[in-house]
């Protein structure tokens, strides 16, 4: 029963000691205000308000749930403020219904003047802006500087995304998550294409050995969704095919950084960051190697079950593996690495050396 405990004393050591950081999405601006246009490369603090990146190369194509101002000359009693419907039109007094998806500011102004003219006015003159770009709004969470809602006009990727929101923090992990909305093809968004020259593709379209799309899941019966993996770590150091095209409406999770525990007769116990290809003998590395009190031939790796959600006990030989005579070990995120003392014949004693009484006493202890 007491090795049992200390067992299950390890694995709540290892998970009272990993925490993350709370994830935030800020909210949008009320409809009628200005909103800050900012430059791709502005790194730093910002205002709780959406950001909007605006892309030189095209002209704006109005969507979906986005806000128009319609200011028309001598008729003042037709200009206003309009939401896109869903279907993509506006409701004007006097006009009805005017679809105005796909179409730019200046093609909707067109549109408009054309059916005020003769009818309504002689020689209509019809101003129209964009107020907010809801169509357009992307959401990134975790680790950047900024987490919130942004609104990118044109193509937009996750690099372009993570540099609007400020970059990274220190602590970010290597993998970015991206929840995309499966919708029909008819709903898709048009002119989100990569632009020429820009070094984004589609998820889709990238290497399926880096990019990986998890299999679909429902959060209701109309709802569904895919989830895409991109290597942050990669798309920094040159591979940009990591640096995949996102699609409005995405929401994009970047975790803080993965870690791994050591504990027991080592030099320097702790946690650890989590590096891409870090194994057990780097692990005992980094912890300064083991004592001359370490039983390295009955060594323990806590690691957990991501189907299940349970703990599963590795026994490892650390001293043949760090004399080569035995297979370096992968570590994987939260893996907690026990190395026991050679008088203590439980891991329950090690824990009790190396963490203290006082820890222990503040769980509850096993009935």
């Amino acid at each position: 029963m007491k090795a049992l405990y200390f067992r299950g004393l390890a694995i709540a050591i290892g998970l009272l000691a990993f925490t993350a950081g709370p994830l935030r999405v800020e909210a949008q601006t009320p409809a009628g205000q200005p909103q800050r246009t900012e430059s791709p490369m502005q790194v730093g603090p910002k205002s709780a308000s959406p950001s909007i990146l605006i892309s030189p190369d095209s002209d704006y194509q109005i969507g979906a749930r986005d806000v128009i101002e319609i200011q028309i000359e001598k008729a003042p009693e037709l200009s206003g403020t309009f939401s896109v419907s869903a279907a993509g039109t506006i409701l004007m007094p006097y006009l009805g219904r005017v679809m105005a998806l796909h179409k730019t500011p200046e093609e909707l102004s067109k549109v408009i003047e054309e059916r005020l003219r003769g009818g309504y006015l002689k020689n209509p003159v019809v101003r129209l802006s964009v107020k907010q770009y809801n169509s357009r709004s992307f959401f990134i969470q975790g680790a950047v500087r900024n987490p919130g809602v942004y609104q990118i006009d044109g193509p937009a990727s996750l690099l372009k995304l993570i540099i609007l929101a400020g970059g990274l923090v220190d602590n970010h992990g290597s993998t970015a998550f991206i929840i995309r909305e499966i919708k029909p093809a008819a709903d898709k968004v048009e002119g989100n294409a990569p632009a020429p020259g820009d070094a984004t593709q589609s998820a889709g379209a990238a290497d399926s050995t880096t990019v990986k799309t998890a299999s679909v899941v429902n959060a209701s019966d109309e709802e569904k969704y895919e989830l895409v993996k991109a290597s942050i770590n990669g798309m920094l150091t040159g591979q940009f095919e990591q640096n995949v095209r996102i699609e409005p409406g995405d929401i994009v999770n970047i975790p803080p950084n993965d870690v791994f525990f050591v504990a027991g007769e080592v030099q320097a116990p702790g946690s650890f960051r989590l590096k891409e290809g870090t194994t057990l003998r780097q692990a005992i590395s980094l912890a300064q190697g083991m004592t001359f009190k370490s039983a390295s031939d009955r060594g323990l790796i806590f690691r957990e079950d991501v189907a299940s959600g349970k703990r599963r006990e590795i026994k490892v030989d650390v001293g043949a593996v760090m004399s080569g005579k035995k297979e370096d070990i992968p570590i994987m995120a939260n893996d907690v690495i026990i190395i026991p003392n050679s008088k203590f014949k439980s891991v329950g004693a090690t824990l009790l050396s190396a963490f203290g009484y006082s820890t222990v006493t503040r769980l509850p202890f096993p009935r």
